[in-house]
């Protein structure tokens, strides 16, 4: 079939990419089919869905995770292969189409902005350094309103060039004399909980192929400034495979192809990720995105519901872990089998299917370990604040069963009333926060390729050439692609949450200097 569709360059692309023509046509009928709307059934709030932590319980959440730690369990994942140029967008939408004068004109103030508060940008005392060995005075530059000298510094690559680097190097937060990237901020997070009792820290970066070496160099001049007797990172690093790339297609489904005939692939989005989480030899896992970094003074609380929610993890596959060992060993009497139906039901959050409680007692115990033996993840939840993003919803799955779920707008048919009102509803909005249980209770990885819903995803409209194409993502890391893990919601402070979507948000008041 496949040689009907791929001459033999396509072959040997696809194989070079480590895939198969199948998986490339199993692409090309997923454009065909379409990716499925979940079934929204009410958002999750604190008491239905979501735990809401007292201090008692983050004490001794805390003390179970810094055990656990102290042992060598916990890493941080940290997915940084995003641009900066999203950044940027606003300014390097005026770059080289600058009119003489935009004083007067209130279509401009956001981006007059940007010059009107340039010193307190953390970037600030590079830019003027960069500037004034070309005998610029940055201070005159802006008094003379010449921006596109400065957008040129700034941006460019006679300057910072920060446009073209990646996110994780963008400088974030002023202190004493320097200031810090969010790769650093990563790294002083990591030594503060997940250090072991040895004290090294493991961090995992996932990069993009143009932007490793210098993040390289980055971490290897920074990492004296942070290393101290004591506290070592142990660091690793990985870019996104080219086999979790998408065949682009026309309007009609049918393969695009380059100006030199050969396929057209895409990224599949931050779901490719999830081959380089199981790439990892990890247990405890914390995964936070490169943006979402604060400065020291408010760091602390971050740590203390960093550890909570791990403690929470261990205390919950400890229950897991005992419940499977006694399951497999054939110690499935009434009263443990009632007891784990409880368990599923009130801290898994998990409706079982109708007829199982009926049903033999094999039957229960098979559906127990079917629901026990999986990933488990325990993620943060802050009250929503109409940023852009998903949240946490009650789904029904397709066999009448339901389930917590992180929900991104994309996957909800927002064309009827009912599920467009249930997801604008939401309390709660998710900043990716997790942590994550990655082996069973004899300590084996999972694949977690088992636990992916491979029906959902996103199909968006591109443009290359001056040409439609369609373009589809995987499931998202923390959305479809950990579907069918075990997934347990907890409310964390809003001041845990500080991302940089954009260069103006680095003005906000947790991003400056106290």
């Amino acid at each position: 079939m496949s040689g009907t569709i791929f001459n033999k360059e396509d072959l040997d692309d696809i194989s070079a990419r480590g895939m198969t023509p199948k998986n490339v046509l199993n692409q090309i009928e997923a454009f065909k089919r379409g990716v499925t709307s979940l079934t929204l059934i009410r958002p999750c709030t604190v008491g239905d869905g979501i735990i809401s932590l007292g201090d008692k319980d983050i004490k001794r959440l805390c003390r179970i995770y810094e055990e656990a730690a102290a042992s060598g369990r916990a890493m941080k994942f940290v997915p940084a292969s995003g641009a900066a140029s999203r950044m940027f967008k606003l300014l390097l939408s005026y770059k080289g189409h600058l009119g003489k004068d935009l004083k007067d004109l209130d279509i401009h103030k956001p981006f007059l902005r940007f010059f009107e508060e340039i010193e307190r940008f953390p970037f600030y005392e590079k830019l003027e350094s960069a500037m004034s060995v070309n005998g610029m005075d940055i201070k005159k530059v802006v008094s003379e309103m010449d921006y596109q000298a400065i957008l040129d510094y700034t941006l460019g690559s006679k300057g910072l060039n920060l446009a073209d680097l990646t996110k994780g190097l963008i400088p974030f937060h002023r202190y004493s004399g320097y200031s810090r990237t969010p790769i650093e901020e990563h790294m002083v997070e990591a030594a503060a909980y997940v250090a072991n009792s040895k004290g090294i820290a493991s961090i995992h970066f996932t990069l993009s192929p143009e932007h490793e070496k210098i993040v390289k160099k980055h971490i290897k001049d920074v990492r004296k400034r942070y290393e101290r007797p004591g506290l070592k990172y142990e660091f690793s690093f990985s870019t996104q495979k080219r086999s979790t790339d998408i065949v682009a297609v026309d309007m009609d489904n049918n393969p695009l192809r380059d100006k030199n005939g050969r396929l057209l692939f895409r990224p599949g989005g931050h779901g490719a990720l999830l081959e380089n989480l199981m790439d990892l030899n990890g247990d405890i896992v914390f995964i936070k995105n490169i943006d979402n970094v604060a400065p020291d003074m408010l760091k602390q609380v971050s740590y203390t519901y960093k550890k909570a929610l791990g403690g929470l993890l261990v205390e919950l596959q400890s229950r897991i872990f005992e419940y499977m060992k006694r399951l497999s060993k054939g110690q499935a009497d009434t009263p443990l089998i009632n007891e784990i139906f409880e368990f599923v039901e009130t801290r898994l959050s998990l409706t079982p299917p109708v007829g199982i409680l009926e049903a033999t007692m094999s039957k229960k115990r098979e559906y127990l370990v079917s629901r026990l033996n999986r990933p488990l993840r325990v993620c943060g939840m802050v009250k929503n604040t109409a940023e852009p993003g998903g949240g946490p919803f009650w789904i029904r799955h397709r066999d009448g069963t339901s389930s917590i779920q992180i929900v991104e707008k994309s996957q909800v048919d927002m064309g009827l009333e009912v599920q467009k009102g249930i997801f604008e509803s939401s309390t709660h909005f998710n900043p990716v926060d997790l942590v994550c249980g990655m082996r069973d209770y004899s300590g084996r990885r999972f694949n977690l390729n088992d636990y992916v819903d491979r029906e959902t995803g996103q199909i968006t409209i591109k443009y290359k050439d001056g040409k439609e194409l369609k373009a589809l993502e995987l499931p998202g890391l923390w959305n479809g692609s950990m579907a069918y893990w075990n997934t347990v919601l907890v409310e964390v402070p809003l001041i845990t949450f500080t991302p940089v979507k954009t260069v103006f948000d680095l003005l906000r008041k947790e991003h400056q200097p106290e």
